[in-house]
């Protein structure tokens, strides 16, 4: 595959996600998945969305999980209801994650992401500690389908994020960076983070916001644009990612699944943007 393939956030029949025609009728070359629903987690769902993907000749890059109860009304529910941490959801979820991985080898796929949730800022805590052991046993049991897990950046500080990945102790960790979650969720400036967690960064969003108003950063919601109208910068994004070596798809995620039309349409945008940047900055 090409060095920076354009790629896009779908579904195959659940949650965020464009639909996989969305992709084929823009070109777009590569996929991330939203998992589909339990009930049709089934080898013969992969078996026909493959064959689909084949058809139109996409290739899934990650596989993402996510569950039942999550909740993105705001910041405060969002910590509440999102990922691995809520503990009296989390091992339902470890074990829905296992049944995703499992799934993401039928699709042929060697890598499985997830919003993890807010990791607890106590990393003495019982709360901290019951964390890393459910994700150093996802972990184990990605390793054993041959798979890696990318957290998706946005919902703690790079330095924490690194923290914790160092805690749990597991080769098979990486991370998604996407830029316009610290915006979002007011957790630092993107390139910064991204300076900072680089080396480990093994697949991207390409997603742009706006920041909330001074004061209310981290409390409040910034605001999902556009991609090229928000205060990422993207060409300083894309640079910074040549500069650190990453050569992955420029996976666009466009959340605004109540506009479908405008959604396609902000896509179709966002390919025609990264497609410029990168022969920009590749010379090719």
């Amino acid at each position: 595959m090409e060095q920076w393939p354009i790629g896009v956030f779908a579904s195959v029949d659940a949650g965020l996600g464009v639909h996989l025609d969305v992709a084929q009728d823009l070109g777009i070359p590569s996929v991330q998945v939203h998992a589909p629903h339990q009930q049709t987690r089934t080898p013969e769902a992969a078996e026909e969305f493959l064959s689909r993907c084949a058809d139109a000749g996409i290739t899934i890059t990650c596989v993402f999980g996510g569950f039942e109860g999550e909740s993105y009304a705001d910041i405060e529910t969002t910590a509440r209801t999102v990922g691995l941490v809520p503990e009296a959801t989390r091992t339902a979820r470890l074990q829905e994650m296992k049944e995703i991985s499992d799934f993401a080898r039928q699709l042929g796929c060697n890598t499985i992401g997830l919003h993890i949730g807010f990791v607890p800022e106590d990393t003495s805590g019982a709360n901290y500690q019951g964390l890393l052991e459910v994700t150093r046993d996802l972990l184990d049991h990605a390793a054993s389908n041959g798979q890696s897990v990318h957290l998706e950046t946005g919902q703690e500080t790079a330095d924490h994020l690194l923290h914790f990945i160092s805690d749990v102790e597991r080769g098979n960790l990486f991370i998604n960076f996407d830029p316009a979650n610290m915006i979002l969720y007011g957790t630092g400036d993107p390139i910064e983070a991204l300076s900072k967690v680089g080396h480990l960064v093994r697949s991207v969003h390409c997603k742009d916001a706006k920041w909330a108003p001074e004061g209310q950063r981290g409390k409040a919601w910034g605001s999902e644009v556009p991609l090229g109208e928000g205060d990422v910068g993207m060409e300083t994004y894309l640079r910074t990612l040549h500069d650190l070596g990453y050569k992955g798809p420029l996976t666009i995620e466009r959340e605004i699944p109540e506009d479908r039309e405008r959604q396609k349409a902000d896509i179709g945008a966002a390919v025609e943007l990264l497609t410029s940047l990168r022969s920009k900055i590749l010379g090719k």
